[in-house]
């Protein structure tokens, strides 16, 4: 029995975890997007969703962002945002030959594994990318040095794995991935390859630790946790899983609260909520209110960190606000 269950439960309550939601690199990206229409006007393309939220897109859509999939949708010329997530190579190649203005909004912490890449790929390593196949941040890493990264999607893909020399091999890994996992991941591919090198610095993002360690927190108490995200944001995917993982007796994500189901609610004491990081915090407060509606109008927020990290604008349009800002004198 833990603590949590022997605690005599009073009245229906909220234990929303702090940190939650917008990290330093979305709030990066958005901005990018905002100051960028204010700036050139609308219509500002972007390539592929800024951020992986739902919300976050349609009102960018409204104020006149364009999302494409490829930069070939972009009119030769018009101004082109790169996502969070980062992109290979190529595609500023490919940016160029259409002459286009591109604006990088990557977080700079995935610059940071982009760095990592081709710097372990110039020393000849062979790279270990631990990451989910198909997502764009990993795609735009591997992109970066092709010929030396190979993917490794979680724990179970460690077999499939041959390195050229078991001494010159290093793992990097995508930013929003289960720490738990990761760790995992890593002590399987050491246990194999006993010479493997760490990356100098932790590549999974300190929102997506702080976040996951939150929900770890709260899990154990709570009948279930409700995390607000897109189904194609990787970490708030990750913290239904560390939610269950760590205790919680059911979890579910959902990107507004009307989808939240009566059902889930039913015979709850108390309900965890928090969100991914690339979702606003009106989202969560929709979810609160919904959930004040249905009697659990005591919420406890419970803070395991304190975020101050902030990231400043991608240098093109910080150069190019200035220059504005000196036209008008």
């Amino acid at each position: 029995m833990t603590d949590a269950e022997t605690t005599p439960r009073t009245g229906k309550r909220v234990l929303l975890a702090n940190p939650r939601g917008y990290c330093a690199g979305v709030d990066r990206a958005v901005q990018t997007v905002e100051e960028a229409l204010k700036l050139y006007g609308a219509p500002i393309y972007v390539r592929k969703q800024i951020v992986h939220n739902k919300h976050v897109v349609r009102t960018l859509e409204a104020q006149g962002a364009i999302f494409v999939e490829e930069n070939e949708e972009v009119p030769e010329g018009a101004t082109v945002i790169f996502s969070a997530h980062g992109v290979a190579p190529e595609v500023y190649e490919q940016a160029k030959q259409r002459s286009l203005r591109a604006i990088d909004a990557t977080c700079p912490l995935v610059t940071k594994v982009h760095h990592e890449a081709r710097r372990f790929a110039a020393q000849d390593y062979d790279i270990l990318l631990i990451g989910h196949e198909g997502h764009e941040e990993v795609i735009g890493t591997a992109g970066e040095a092709p010929a030396h990264i190979q993917l490794v999607d979680g724990p179970d893909g460690v077999d499939k794995v041959t390195v050229r020399d078991p001494e010159k091999v290093v793992w990097l890994s995508q930013t929003t991935l289960s720490v738990d996992e990761t760790l995992e991941t890593v002590a399987r591919l050491k246990k194999r390859l006993p010479l493997l090198q760490s990356p100098p610095s932790d590549d999974i993002c300190y929102a997506t630790s702080n976040r996951q360690h939150v929900v770890k927190e709260i899990a154990p108490e709570c009948d279930v946790v409700i995390v607000v995200g897109s189904r194609n944001s990787s970490n708030s995917v990750r913290l239904v899983e560390v939610a269950l993982d760590a205790g919680a007796r059911a979890g579910h994500l959902v990107d507004f609260a009307h989808e939240i189901e009566d059902a889930w609610l039913t015979g709850a004491r108390t309900v965890g909520v928090t969100s991914g990081a690339s979702v606003p915090d009106e989202l969560v407060q929709q979810v609160l209110a919904h959930l004040a509606e249905r009697g659990f109008g005591e919420v406890e927020e419970i803070t395991t960190a304190d975020e101050r990290l902030t990231f400043s604008l991608p240098q093109e349009l910080k150069r190019d606000m200035k220059a504005a800002a000196a036209a008008r004198g």
